[in-house]
């Protein structure tokens, strides 16, 4: 399962002498944030230290919508939500990541705004956490992908998000496009890069679009169509693969739309 487009930052922060305020039990934002597929995302947080250490990492969103039953989803990979022993983090908090997108040239910084996260505190949890794609371990070829219920208090689905060096709007589900096509996708890290599709991979598919540490869950479009998930390695789950699986699998995320 490769780790190369998940940003990590564990327990080596505590040894750096990286000292926060502890998580605060709860906190409040009275204007929801607008959030949308290539917004980033903070999760695996917790402390390990008493003095205020904290580990986490980060991941970007493919993108949000709503199930048939009216939830506010957002979706992203499957391996953002695994721990070090490689368990499922079922129920796991998820936090904005307040800090700019990046380019390829400027990268996103490996962390966030501690205090500017926490002021708008949890937009959601995690409900499903699929295979992931083990494309590097050799294990089951999964989707790698993983299902937030987001609070509609704190979040507003964006339908464009911005870098640096561009903008992707996202208002449908599509087919992925033949061999040759040129797409794009938006991570936090990078924001936008282009390349062309280069073909399947298993269950995956191939591409030249430029990715790194932290674009994890990265939409890939065609247009305004999002047509798969950044996982790593220049490959994409498709997004049909995902909805289908979401369907026949039922509760949060089945009936998935955009909008």
């Amino acid at each position: 399962m490769p780790n190369a487009l998940r940003r990590t930052l564990a327990a080596a922060l505590v040894a750096a002498g990286l000292s926060l305020p502890a998580l605060p039990a709860h906190a409040d934002t009275t204007t929801p944030v607008p959030i949308g597929g290539g917004s980033g995302i903070v999760q695996q947080l917790k402390q390990v230290s008493p003095g205020g250490g904290y580990s986490f990492e980060l991941c970007t969103l493919t993108a949000i919508g709503h199930d048939a039953e009216g939830n506010l989803v957002g979706l992203t990979n499957a391996h953002c939500f695994l721990d070090a022993d490689g368990n499922k983090l079922v129920g796991d908090t998820v936090y904005d990541n307040t800090t700019p997108a990046g380019t390829p040239a400027a990268n996103a910084p490996a962390t966030f705004d501690f205090d500017a996260t926490m002021a708008i505190g949890p937009i959601g949890k995690v409900t499903y956490v699929s295979e992931p794609n083990n494309l590097l371990s050799g294990g089951p070829k999964g989707l790698d992908y993983a299902v937030i219920k987001l609070d509609p208090a704190k979040v507003t689905p964006a339908a464009t998000v911005s870098a640096p060096n561009g903008s992707t709007t996202i208002d449908s589900i599509g087919q992925v496009p033949g061999f040759g096509t040129r797409m794009c996708k938006m991570g936090h890290t990078t924001g936008v890069t282009c390349g062309i599709t280069l073909g399947t991979d298993g269950p995956w598919y191939l591409t030249a679009i430029w990715t790194s540490p932290g674009d994890s869950g990265s939409p890939v479009v065609n247009g305004t169509a999002l047509t798969g998930t950044a996982f790593g390695l220049q490959h994409f789950t498709p997004i049909t693969s995902i909805l289908a699986d979401m369907n026949a699998r039922g509760g949060v995320g089945a009936g998935f739309h955009i909008g």
